[in-house]
C-alpha cells in the first residue's frame, strides 16, 4: 500500500477504544439476537398451538441456551481476546476478523435464503428463536467483560 493510501486509511478509519469495541460487539450480538428471537417467536406462536407450541418453544429455548452457553460464549471470549490484543485506537469493525465478517455475511445470506424457502414457519420460527436465544446468551460474555480483565483462553491461539 502506498504511503498516501496508508495515511488516508489511518486518518479516516473509525478508530475506537477497546471499551467501545467490546460495547459494539455486545450491542451487535444483543440486537441481532433480539431481532431473531422476536421474529422466531412471532412465527412460532402464529404457526403452532397447544402442546406443539409448548414443545417447540421449550426445544428452541433449550437448544439456544446450550449453544449460547457452550459454543457462542467461547467464540465471544476469543473475540474479547482479539480486542484486548489489538488494543486501543484500532478500527471499530476490527473486533471481528475478515473471516468473522465473512461468516456474518454468509449467515445473513443464509437467513434470507431460509426466509425465501418453502420451509414452513413451524420450522423456521423455532430455528430463529433458538439462534436468537443463543446470541443473547453469548452476548452476556461481552456485557460482563471490563476492558483489561480479559485473560487469554485456551481457545485462543495465544492463550
Amino acid at each position: 500500500m502506498s504511503t498516501t493510501a496508508q495515511s488516508w486509511t489511518q486518518r479516516y478509519k473509525p478508530a475506537a477504544s477497546r471499551r467501545t469495541q467490546i460495547l459494539s460487539a455486545a450491542i451487535l450480538w444483543t440486537l441481532v439476537g433480539t431481532g431473531l428471537g422476536i421474529a422466531g417467536s412471532i412465527w412460532t406462536f402464529g404457526a403452532a398451538r397447544g402442546v406443539v407450541l409448548i414443545a417447540l418453544v421449550a426445544l428452541a429455548l433449550s437448544v439456544g441456551w446450550a449453544k449460547g452457553r457452550f459454543v457462542l460464549a467461547r467464540t465471544a471470549r476469543r473475540t474479547l481476546a482479539r480486542i484486548e490484543e489489538r488494543g486501543d485506537g484500532q478500527c471499530l469493525g476490527g473486533f471481528l476478523s475478515w473471516k468473522g465478517w465473512l461468516l456474518v455475511a454468509s449467515m445473513v445470506i443464509g437467513g434470507r435464503l431460509l426466509r425465501s424457502s418453502p420451509l414452513p414457519r413451524t420450522i423456521l420460527g423455532p430455528l430463529y428463536l433458538a439462534v436468537g436465544v443463543a446470541l443473547l446468551t453469548g452476548s452476556f460474555t461481552f456485557w460482563r467483560a471490563p476492558p483489561g480483565s480479559i485473560a487469554p483462553t485456551r481457545d485462543h491461539p495465544n492463550g
